[in-house]
Parts: structure tokens; C-alpha cells; sequence
């Protein structure tokens, strides 16, 4: 969410940002809240004049009566319950607008990053780095749900029977292997300095409404009926969730801590053949990591973030790429983004792993997080990185470990989370 001061201040800036992502049907609100923050504006102060002339009027009406002057009391009290009534009109319309204003505020979209390239959609992303070798054996991989089966390791009817679409039962190897993964990502990033967290699965509205943008909740987020509570679409959001309302002294920046979560998500569309299986589910788990420091250290970190990621796939032997979104592509919410994406020997493309995001002072703003330090109180950036979500990791784990006769390597790094195994054989 923008500062409300800078969009009265730069409308053009706000307007052109809204042209770069394609959104030309919000540039009207851009108008609509400058003209209600003016008549915001206007209504607090007249009843700031209002509630100054009352405390005037008071004194002198009791003034007026120790004169014995009772007429000229009784007029002047005539006056004060006229700017009372008004008084109270204007302190009715003050929320009234600071809603609507709030509620525009929030659907106007952050100002991007110029590095960020200019394109309407995903197809316009553009690739920036490639780390490690593509390899395409001389050998057909299968599909990952056939790999799995072979080595009786995913259930997909009975979870359909149980649940429905967009679940599975990971079973025996597969299943350990899940957890090895996870296990390992924890302590990978306990070895790069941050620090083990569980958060809540559940979190109330205003922790929603505080950390993605309205259009994200409703395609993503299941609501617990009767309750003020979302389930958790990733970690990030209960992570950052955790800052909400809070002073944060500035000699405990930056706060860096990863996080182990299931998640769950609607995934409105989700359509096509690469969605079967394990792509694109209801329910996953994941390890994630959230940054929260200092505004002129989150290039720093947004760099440091995304090259966690990449570093743990090329320790399973696993080729990514480093992808920059474009202005299309990115949340309401984010500054810049880039995906990390793992390399599919069958799809002989990469496919989408993760994705790193910087997203300014948007989230601290709107969940009213601050900084204390000696030069006053400032809002923080927060910034979000997958470290590693299992089922897309498997797909790529699989493919790329592969053997010919239908055995898959474990890389020696996670030989010891699964009890010193060095290959899963059907």
C-alpha cells in the first residue's frame, strides 16, 4: 500500500506505475482518492475548529454567568449546540472516508522498481541467469506420478476418494523423501544464519488483508467458516504477520528467520496437463525464509535470498534458472520478483520452483509495523523467498536423478535424512 501523502504529491508517478502493469482500470482511483482525501482532510479540520470553539465557547458562557449576564449565556449555549450537532455529522463522515480511502489506498498497486522490464504477463519475463548443465538422457522420463508409482510411493485415488482433487498420499521412499528434503532445507538455512521458526497455520483478516492484495486472498486463501481465520496459503504470511503492530528496535535488524509450514490454496484456474499429479495441489508443504530490515538493505538481501534458493538445488544436482517478472506479472504488493526455476528433462523446459520478492513498505505499512532508532521511527522493508516447497522439488528431483532402469540417486547431501541410502530402486 502507498503512503497516502506520496500519491497526493505524485499522481502522475501513480498513474504511469498503474500504465507499466497493464491496469488501466484503476487509473480513475488515482482521481477518486485525492478527492476524498482532500474532503477527509477538510472534514478533520473543521472538526478540529469545531472541538477548539466548544472548549471557547464553555469558558466563556461560564464566564458570562458569573457576570449575571444570562441572556447573552443562553445565546452563546445556542451556539454551541449548533456546532455540536455539526460536530457530530463531521465525526460520522471522518470513518466513512478514512474507509473509502483505505479501501482504494489498497487496491492501487505498489510503485515497481525501475529495473523491473515493462510486459503485460509471464510470457514476458525474462531469464537472467542459468546455473548448472540441462541434461536430456537418451532414455524417456516419465511423467513424475509414473515415477512415483513405480516406486510405490504416491496414491492419488484414494485421495480423491478422501478429499478430492488436489490432494495425494505420499507413501513409503517418497514420502521420506519429502521429509528428507524439508529437513534439509531447515538446516540449510540455519547454516546460512537465520533463525528456525513454526508459525501459526491459521491468521486472522487483518493479518490477510496486511500482507497480499485483495485480488490475491480471494483467488488463494480458504476461510474457516464461523471464525476470523484464514488457513496460511505459505508461511510468509503468518511470518510476517508475526511483526503486526509492533516498535521494532533498529539494532535487531535485520530480522532474518525461515520457516516450516503446510500450505493451502484454492488455486482458482488451475488448469492443464502439467497440473496433474503433484504441480498444482491443494495442500503442500514448504519451507520458506522472510527477511525484515532496514530500506536501503533490501536489494541487499533481495540478492542473497534468491541465490539461497538457487544454491540448495544445485546441491541436489538439480539445473535452475533465475527468471526477472516483468511489471505484468508482479502481485499488487512487490516492488520486484524473480522465480527460480528447476530444469524438467522430460518437459526439456524449466518449470517455476520458487519465487523471490521485495515488496517494499507495503506489507510494514499496512500492517503497521515500525522501526525505532535514532533517527526516529521509519517503516521497515520485508522481502520473501521459497526456500524449497517438496512437491515441485520432487518433480524435479526425480527427473533429474533419474537412472535408465528406473532407480533414482540420492545426492550425498541428503544421503544422511535417509538413513545413508544412496538410491531408490523400484
Amino acid at each position: 500500500m502507498l503512503d497516502i501523502k506520496f500519491l497526493r504529491e505524485n499522481p502522475d508517478i501513480v498513474k504511469q506505475n498503474i500504465k507499466n502493469k497493464f491496469q488501466d482500470a484503476k487509473l480513475p482511483l488515482v482521481d477518486e482518492v485525492i478527492a476524498l482525501d482532500k474532503q477527509a482532510r477538510e472534514t478533520q479540520q473543521e472538526a478540529d475548529n469545531l472541538r477548539s470553539d466548544r472548549k471557547k465557547f464553555s469558558k466563556e458562557i461560564g464566564a458570562l454567568m458569573a457576570q449575571g449576564k444570562k441572556e447573552e449565556a443562553e445565546e452563546m449555549k445556542k451556539k454551541v449546540n449548533e456546532s455540536a450537532e455539526r460536530l457530530a455529522e463531521l465525526e460520522a463522515l471522518e470513518p466513512v472516508l478514512a474507509e473509502k480511502i483505505k479501501k482504494i489506498m489498497m487496491t492501487i498497486p505498489n510503485i515497481i522498481d525501475p529495473s523491473v522490464p515493462i510486459g503485460k504477463d509471464d510470457s514476458e519475463n525474462v531469464e537472467v541467469e542459468r546455473f548448472g548443465e540441462p541434461v536430456v538422457p537418451d532414455f524417456e522420463i516419465p511423467y513424475h506420478t509414473d515415477i512415483m508409482e513405480k516406486l510405490h510411493g504416491i496414491d492419488l485415488d484414494s485421495a480423491r476418494r478422501v478429499a478430492g482433487n488436489g490432494f495425494y498420499y505420499l507413501m513409503g521412499d517418497i514420502a521420506r523423501l519429502h521429509s528428507a528434503v524439508i529437513s534439509y532445507a531447515r538446516d540449510f538455512m540455519i547454516g546460512r544464519g537465520f533463525t528456525y521458526c513454526v508459525p501459526p497455520f491459521m491468521i486472522r483478516s487483518d493479518v490477510v488483508t496486511g500482507v497480499m492484495s485483495f485480488a490475491e486472498m480471494d483467488a488463494m486463501m480458504y476461510k474457516i467458516e464461523g471464525e476470523d481465520l484464514y488457513l496460511i496459503g505459505t508461511s510468509e504470511h503468518s511470518m510476517i504477520g508475526k511483526f503486526i503492530d509492533q516498535v521494532i528496535p533498529e539494532d535487531t535488524l535485520p530480522q532474518t528467520l525461515t520457516s516450516y509450514s503446510p500450505c493451502f490454496r484454492k488455486e482458482k484456474g488451475a488448469h492443464g496437463i502439467e497440473e496433474r499429479g503433484v504441480y498444482r495441489i491443494h495442500q503442500f508443504e514448504k519451507q520458506e525464509m522472510i527477511v525484515v530490515c532496514k530500506p536501503e538493505e533490501s536489494p541487499m538481501w533481495f540478492n542473497k535470498l534468491w541465490q539461497n534458493t538457487v544454491d540448495l538445488f544445485r546441491s541436489l544436482d538439480i539445473p535452475v534458472r533465475t527468471l526477472e517478472c516483468c511489471s505484468g506479472d508482479l502481485a499488487d504488493l512487490k516492488v520486484k520478483s524473480v522465480d527460480v526455476e528447476a530444469w524438467s528433462p522430460r518437459q526439456k523446459k524449466y518449470f517455476e520452483v520458487g519465487s523471490c520478492s521485495n515488496l517494499g513498505d507495503a506489507q510494514a505499512r499496512r500492517l503497521r509495523m515500525r522501526v525505532v532508532g535514532e533517527g526516529g521511527k521509519y517503516l521497515p522493508h520485508t522481502l520473501n523467498n521459497t526456500v524449497v516447497a517438496p512437491p515441485r522439488m520432487l518433480i524435479a528431483f526425480l527427473e533429474n536423478n533419474l537412472n535408465e532402469d528406473g532407480s533414482v540417486n540420492i545426492p550425498k547431501v541428503l544421503q544422511p535424512y535417509m538413513g545413508g541410502m544412496t538410491k531408490l530402486v523400484p
